[in-house]
């Protein structure tokens, strides 16, 4: 056991949620060794439809979302299994759901009324746009959250560009989770639980805090390469190679910029980092330049870990990087690969989840 699988022993969350943010939210507490009993409908929760399927056909997404959590099945529209959900809502922590505002409360287990079962409850809603306001009712996915927060007008080269993976999503999931651990530790000093509610809508804009502070004072609407981290400066910037590959230049600051222009033999460039963004003509340059190496040359060339340069790897090459694997981020287990919590506690890595398993509701 490692230390990081004792932070949250003894904390019992229901999950009531699917698909992606909610169970993402709740498999991140699990790392930290909470336990984690999934609520799931008497079909299943719908991931188990989505997605590629494992070599026993088996769902895999949902098994990975899933792994180390305990699964029941209750009919939440039957009375007797409400009444075995509300039983277990007497003894757990935290409740996460993720349906629609309005549908717990139309069956009769919204916070006001698991409150008064367990007032030490936190209970955590992720919906698309939250639980109040115009836009309540209204369905919505990723790149919905992202076009209507201003994000996805200035991302792209030619039109706007969505993400994979999912940022509102996955960024959910950790605004959760982070809020979860925030009002555990803020109960120890009231005594009492509270509501939580998350939009992923929402969860987009303080990720473009920057961005908004530069609007609110200066009016500024980012462009399509337009600023440094859309592809307006040559010095953060994506360049092909002779042979087709890729090559990312991330040397923002200016020690960093003149190694890379050093490494390049063009010492000439130093001076330019400060032309007006978009710097189109350095781009330019340094793009034919990059355009007679090829991947292996580039490769030699900013060898100098100063220089900021990577290359542009597909998912196979980058899981078999020696970073990937000498920080121990990715390891093969009987269940297949896994993507464990990004950080050691003590020097040590979290354990490998194991696979889920199935309660028998009583």
């Amino acid at each position: 056991m490692t230390k990081m699988s004792e932070f949250l022993k003894g904390v019992r969350v229901l999950d009531l949620s699917q698909y992606i943010p909610g169970p993402l939210a709740s498999l991140l507490l699990v790392d930290m060794g909470a336990e984690v009993i999934k609520v799931e409908p008497p079909a299943g929760d719908a991931m188990r439809t989505l997605g590629p399927r494992g070599r026993d056909g088996s769902p895999l997404f949902y098994q990975t979302l899933n792994a180390g959590k305990s699964v029941v099945h209750f009919d939440l529209k039957n009375d007797a299994d409400l009444n075995s959900f509300v039983e277990l809502v007497k003894t757990a922590d935290v409740v996460i759901e993720g349906f629609r505002p309005g549908v717990m409360k139309r069956l009769g287990i919204d916070y006001s009324v698991l409150s008064t079962h367990n007032p030490q409850l936190i209970y955590c809603a992720i919906s698309g746009y939250g639980a109040s306001g115009l836009d309540a009712q209204k369905a919505g996915h990723d790149a919905n959250y992202l076009a209507e927060a201003g994000v996805l007008d200035r991302n792209g080269k030619d039109s706007p560009m969505y993400f994979d993976p999912p940022i509102a999503d996955e960024a959910g999931s950790l605004y959760a989770a982070m809020a979860i651990l925030g009002a555990l530790n803020g109960r120890h000093h009231t005594g009492k639980g509270c509501e939580i509610d998350i939009a992923l809508a929402d969860v987009i804009m303080p990720l473009q805090l920057l961005q908004i502070a530069d609007y609110g004072e200066n009016q500024t609407v980012p462009a399509r390469g337009g600023t440094y981290l859309n592809g307006g400066a040559a010095y953060y910037n994506i360049y092909r190679t002779r042979d087709d590959e890729h090559i990312v230049v991330g040397a923002v600051e200016p020690k960093f910029w003149q190694t890379f222009c050093e490494a390049a033999g063009r010492a000439d460039w130093i001076l330019r980092q400060t032309e007006p963004i978009p710097q189109h003509r350095l781009i330019a340059d340094i793009a034919a330049e990059i355009a007679t190496l090829t991947r292996e040359e580039c490769e030699t060339r900013f060898s100098n870990d100063d220089c900021c340069v990577s290359i542009v790897l597909p998912l196979g090459e980058a899981l078999e990087a020696p970073r990937t694997t000498e920080r121990g981020l990715v390891v093969n287990t009987r269940n297949g690969l896994q993507a464990l919590f990004p950080a050691k506690v003590d020097g040590q890595s979290p354990e490998p989840r194991p696979p889920s398993k199935q309660l028998t509701a009583s």
